[in-house]
């Protein structure tokens, strides 16, 4: 018998358009040394990390967000889609000369498909220590890909 083998259904949930800006920032703030000080937007927002696993029916999402304030996090649903955003700030007043910065600051954004049927009362989230911890309940179970087969084309006269 052959062992069954687990699929994941939110692989490629990393938006790899992003994590390519990301690094390509990356190398430039160090050419140009001026690391983390060019303001960013949702289109080129940095993607903080995320781990996405099922806890028995329900799905758990952690974000990472160390040095973001709670107040500054936003999660919301629309449309099947979770969406984690807010903004990181630099916490200094006057003038500060930064040395080195290799944190990045500014807006983040991450969105999450979620399976149907899923609604805003299934969802709880809480944050603390730099951690975001979204909770999806009954959502694990839903998540799995549903086959569709597909039936031979009948071809034409």
């Amino acid at each position: 018998m052959t062992p069954k083998r687990f699929t994941n259904p939110f692989h490629g949930v990393m938006d790899m358009i992003t994590e390519m800006n990301r690094v390509s920032d990356a190398m430039a703030s160090i050419e140009t040394g001026h690391a983390g000080h060019r303001e960013r937007g949702y289109a080129d927002a940095w993607s903080p990390p995320t781990d996405i696993l099922a806890r028995g029916a329900d799905l758990i999402i952690r974000c990472e967000l160390p040095g973001v304030y709670e107040e500054d996090v936003s999660v919301s649903l629309s449309h099947g889609v979770l969406t984690i955003s807010g903004e990181r700030r630099r916490d200094e007043e006057g003038t500060v000369v930064h040395y080195s910065s290799e944190r990045f600051m500014g807006a983040f954004r991450r969105e999450i498909g979620l399976p149907d049927g899923v609604a805003e009362s299934d969802i709880e989230a809480d944050y603390g220590e730099g951690l975001l911890e979204v909770v999806v309940r009954g959502a694990a179970n839903a998540a799995a890909p549903k086959r569709i087969s597909v039936a031979r084309r009948k071809r034409r006269s």
